[in-house]
């Protein structure tokens, strides 16, 4: 029988894209202040902080595998967190048109009883339009990304802003790159399309 595995957010998005795996796994908060350290990288802020929200979630199960992910997008080497606000998007969206933004993914899995713990950045690039004020305007109004690092959702109409996408795994780009994961997933001895396979037979 395979380990429990928890997913360490209650993102909506991360929570949509493991379910594509066909796995069974829980979501749990973790309680994490999220707030950058004085001349952190952004590299090292997203691999800390998914370090961290794993870490909080498995003290309490420690024979779980569990992932925690985090994510920021940087521009002109400044870091772009969740706007939270429409004037903030806006701005965002603003700093992003013609230009290339990276996107860096923090992602961890830690299994407390086994004394493991993995974790890695996955970039990943998008090219921006040239965007003129109507069209973030009209943009934001319909999609309302404001929990989004970068502001939008490239899983909807966010798609329409890009005009090239590059690296190895779009997931990466909603939050949760699960290339990566399998590799990590299998480095502790799970193997996915196993686990997928026992739970689809559970369920007939």
């Amino acid at each position: 029988m395979h380990r429990p595995l928890i997913l360490a957010s209650t993102s909506p998005y991360r929570r949509t894209l493991l379910e594509k795996l066909g796995l069974p796994f829980s979501c749990i908060a973790p309680r994490v202040d999220e707030q950058p350290l004085a001349g952190e990288s952004a590299n090292a802020l997203v691999e800390r902080l998914a370090l961290a929200k794993a870490a909080a979630v498995a003290t309490q199960y420690p024979d779980a595998l569990v992932i925690g992910s985090d994510q920021v997008a940087v521009i002109d080497g400044v870091i772009l967190g969740k706007p939270h606000s429409h004037d903030r998007a806006f701005a965002q969206l603003q700093a992003a048109s013609g230009k290339t933004v990276t996107f860096l993914t923090g992602l961890a899995l830690i299994h407390k009883a086994g004394e493991a713990a993995l974790s890695l950045v996955e970039p990943f690039e998008v090219k921006f339009r040239s965007l003129d004020e109507q069209t973030i305007e009209h943009y934001l109004r319909l999609e309302q990304p404001y929990e989004c690092a970068g502001s939008f959702k490239s899983e909807g109409l966010g798609i329409v802003l890009f005009e090239a996408l590059n690296g190895r795994d779009p997931n990466a780009l909603i939050g949760l790159p699960l290339i990566a994961l399998n590799d990590l997933l299998a480095r502790l001895g799970y193997d996915i399309l196993a686990a997928a396979r026992s739970a689809q037979s559970t369920r007939t």
